[in-house]
Parts: structure tokens; C-alpha cells; sequence
């Protein structure tokens, strides 16, 4: 049936070149059927606009995005399969986030999923002082997968839950009741045998659309029209309404699965499958990055020194590590390595040097801000290595300060000489008396000609 199919909209895309512009395969047809979406969509005027602006403008673009995701793609598609969703929906995080980890939005969406604080938490996903899992290529996308399911088990159709992620379940709700009013309305006049239903119904909607009801009563509604017999399919839902104001969709949203389908179809186009790009078809075919569990406290630059790997490129695979420092919380955390590492790390990973650590005694008038100040690191950091129950200090305490990137501390030996006192030898470093004492483990400040001291400063 569906290569009958193919046969009759090949036909009609030869008879309409004007309208279309562009050749579509039968893989191009394959992405709409994983969406649930009818194949004659790909006549859509506005699809097609998108699809070939598109082509025209983002070329390079797409090549880039896919090269600079090459090593985590792979395992991105992996779980979509292992989770059932449609591998179209790979495009889903490239319309996001173009495939960016770290991407962050002004409405404080983030990671390559771009999942609110509030709904990466009731995902399950860990943010904290030291990771934000929203970042995490992997628990990220088992929780967008898990999101979609979800959404796809509301809605039933995958286009619809690719919709809901955009632009929220309650709007697709609002979307679907109000089109199937209209279609109702449509089929059978305004006076017919539902009239006064769809009367109350739309007055409903308007109050809550004004706030003045709640959701429940959208709801209650929406399971109402599902069972009639009329059902608005992607044309209904995404058609610009005349003289209303608030379309059926908002415009982000019509446009959204319109990107996402055009994003998924370039990937069949010429400048992807062949000549010097055509090695982004193959991505998936293994997966280059492996998972692996390290020791809580441990920092990613001894890690990547103990696997031999640049540093930068180890970050730029936990992006989730926000301190790139493993949570000191927890006995052990996965992280994400290069497989091409594997093997070298299996033979070190117990040799990976721990992060250093400095000894702060509390003198006077300190508190964990400006301690943190000081040495380059969040007071929330310090309070949870020395598991620091409140903010307050005793003088003399014992504060243990982790080595981190940014503290760049240098050590050297300086002899004292004639007129030099601790304080005037602190003040030239620019480093506490009791710091200095710690170091050097002193009693008192009595020092004489010629005694070495270790100094450690920024």
C-alpha cells in the first residue's frame, strides 16, 4: 500500500515542480510515516518553504553540527531505538539545541533537550552544585525519551508529542478540543444536534484561557470531543486561522515539527550522501564514547592525564560536571569517555591522582563567601566537601579547600632575610598569617634570618 502510495505522490510532485521544487524519496516519505503524520503532508506549502530555505541557507551549518556531535550522536540514537521512539526525533535535539550540551536558553531551558529546572527535576535529572544532568548526554536523553513516551501515550500520534514538548501538553489539549468544535461545526452546521454542548464548551475554553478556570475543565472537555467522530489530523492543527487571535498553535510550534521533519529529510539529500560528507550517514553505526564509573572528589583534568586525553576534549563529554569535579557526594559517578580510551583507563583507573587539597584555618571575621573568594571557588563547594551542616564558623576551624581549575596556586621556597616578619612575608604574597603558619606548621609568628618557607599563593 504505502509503495502504491509513493507511485501517486511521484506522480503528483512531477505534476506540481513549481509548487515543490525539490525530489523526495521514498525515505523522505518514511520520515513522515515514523511521525504519524499522512504522507501527502510533504505537499504542504509551508513544509516545503521551510525544507528548502533550509537547503539553500544552512548547508554548512548541518555539516558542522554533525561533525562537532560526532562522538555522542551515536549513543543518542541508540537510546531512542533501545526506548522505541522514532529516530526522527535525533532532530528533535538538533531544532533544540543544534546538538549543543551546554546550550542554554533566556528562559533557563538547558542541555541538548533544553528541559526546564522543574521538569528535568520530575525527570529525575540531578542539579546541584556540581552537575546538571540536564547537560548529560545520556540521562538527558533516556529523560526526553521518557518525556515523549509519556506525551506520545496522551496524544497518540509521535508528531503530536513532538508538538506537546514544544509548546506544553495543555496547549495541545486546548489545540485539539477547539479544532474538533470546529471541525464538528464544519461537517454538520452550526445547528446541529451538539450545538448547545459546543456552546458551553466554548465559553469554557475562554474562561480558561483567561485563567478564571482550571485545567480540570479543559480536560474534562478534551476527553468529551475525543470520542465523537470527527478528529482534526496535522492539517487542522497547524492551518493559520483568519481574524483569530489565538491560533489553534503558536507560531513556534507549527514551525517547530515543520523544522523538524526538514532537518531529518536533508539528512537524504545529495551534499550529505555524498562526496566528503557522506560519513555522517554512518554516524551511529558504533558508538565512540563509553561509559565509565569514577571515584566522587576526583577531578576531570587528572582523569583525562591518566587516560591520556586533552583535557578540554574530556570536558567538552560532561559538560554535566559543572565544577568538573566528580560529586564528593557520591561513591562513585559515571562519566563519558572516548572507547578509543577504554582500555588505557581500565589499566589506570585506579591510579588516577586525587584532587589536591589545602588547609584554611578560620580566623576572625571570616565566613565561607569570602573564604571561597579567596580561592577561587563556590562557598557551596567548600560547605559540602567539609559536610558543613550551616554557614557558620568557629575560630580556628579546619577547612579543607578543594584544587580546582581556577585556583591556579604556585608554590615556592623563600628564605627569610634581615627586616622580614610573617606579616610583612604574608603581605608580599599577598596569602593569610595563619595560612602561612598552617603551611609551615607554626606555632608562633617567631621566624629569624635564613628559616625556608613553603608559600602557596594565587
Amino acid at each position: 500500500m504505502f509503495k502504491i502510495f509513493l507511485i501517486i505522490i511521484t506522480l503528483f510532485l512531477s505534476a506540481n515542480a513549481s509548487l515543490i521544487g525539490s525530489n523526495f524519496s521514498q525515505r523522505d516519505l518514511q520520515i513522515l510515516k515514523e511521525l504519524d503524520i499522512d504522507p501527502a503532508y510533504i505537499t504542504d506549502y509551508k513544509l516545503q518553504k521551510t525544507y528548502n530555505r533550509y537547503l539553500q541557507n544552512i548547508q554548512d551549518k548541518y555539516v558542522k553540527r554533525f561533525n562537532r556531535a560526532s562522538l555522542f550522536v551515536p549513543k543518542v540514537k541508540d537510546i531512542l531505538r533501545e526506548e522505541g521512539l522514532p529516530e526522527t526525533f535525533l532532530y528533535l535535539a538538533m531544532a533544540e539545541s543544534s546538538f549543543t550540551l551546554d546550550a542554554k536558553s533566556r528562559s533557563r531551558a538547558t542541555g541538548m533537550w533544553q528541559f526546564m529546572p522543574a521538569t528535568g527535576r520530575n525527570l529525575g535529572l540531578k542539579n546541584d552544585i556540581y552537575v546538571d544532568e540536564r547537560m548529560d548526554i545520556v540521562k538527558s536523553t533516556y529523560a526526553a525519551a521518557k518525556y515523549l513516551k509519556y506525551l506520545h501515550g496522551e496524544f497518540g500520534k509521535w508528531y503530536l508529542a513532538a508538538v506537546a514538548y514544544n509548546c506544553g501538553q495543555g496547549r495541545v489539549i486546548e489545540a485539539i478540543t477547539r479544532a474538533t468544535l470546529d471541525l464538528y461545526e464544519d461537517e454538520n452546521g452550526k445547528k446541529n444536534d451538539k450545538s448547545n454542548e459546543i456552546k458551553k464548551y466554548r465559553h469554557t475554553i475562554t474562561l480558561y484561557q483567561q485563567k478564571r478556570v482550571r485545567f480540570s475543565q479543559l480536560n474534562k472537555i478534551y476527553k468529551e470531543v475525543l470520542t465523537w467522530d470527527v478528529k482534526p489530523d496535522i492539517y487542522e492543527l497547524l492551518m493559520e486561522q483568519k481574524d483569530v487571535r489565538r491560533q489553534y498553535l503558536p507560531e513556534e510550534s507549527r514551525n517547530y515539527i515543520r523544522k523538524i521533519i526538514s532537518l531529518a529529510m536533508m539528512n537524504n539529500q545529495s551534499f550529505v550522501t555524498e562526496n566528503d560528507h557522506s560519513h555522517i550517514r554512518n554516524i551511529g553505526v558504533t558508538s565512540p564514547i563509553a561509559t565509565v564509573r569514577v571515584k566522587g572528589g576526583l577531578h576531570l583534568k587528572n582523569i583525562a592525564k591518566a587516560i591520556g586525553m586533552d583535557y578540554r576534549d574530556l570536558k567538552m563529554l560532561n559538560k554535566q560536571l559543572i565544577r568538573n569535579i566528580i560529586p564528593t557526594y557520591k561513591k562513585d559517578y559515571q562519566i563519558y569517555i572516548p572507547y578509543s580510551r577504554l582500555s588505557i583507563f581500565n589499566q589506570n583507573k585506579m591510579n588516577i591522582e586525587p584532587t589536591k587539597y589545602q588547609i584554611h584555618i578560620v580566623k576572625r571575621g571570616d565566613n565561607l563567601y569570602d573564604i571561597g573568594r579567596k580561592y577561587g571557588i563556590s562557598y557551596k563547594v567548600i560547605k559540602s566537601f567539609n559536610k558543613l551542616k550551616s554557614n557558620r564558623l568557629a575560630l580556628n576551624q579546619k577547612l579543607t579547600i578543594p584544587f580546582v581549575e581556577g585556583t591556579k596556586l604556585k608554590t615556592k621556597n623563600y628564605y627569610v632575610k634581615n627586616g622580614d616578619t610573617l606579616l610583612s612575608i604574608a603581605k608580599m604574597f599577598r596569602v593569610e598569617i595563619s595560612k602561612l603558619m598552617a603551611d609551615n606548621n607554626l606555632k608562633n609568628s617567631s621566624i629569624k634570618r635564613g628559616d625556608k618557607l613553603v608559600i602557596t599563593y594565587r
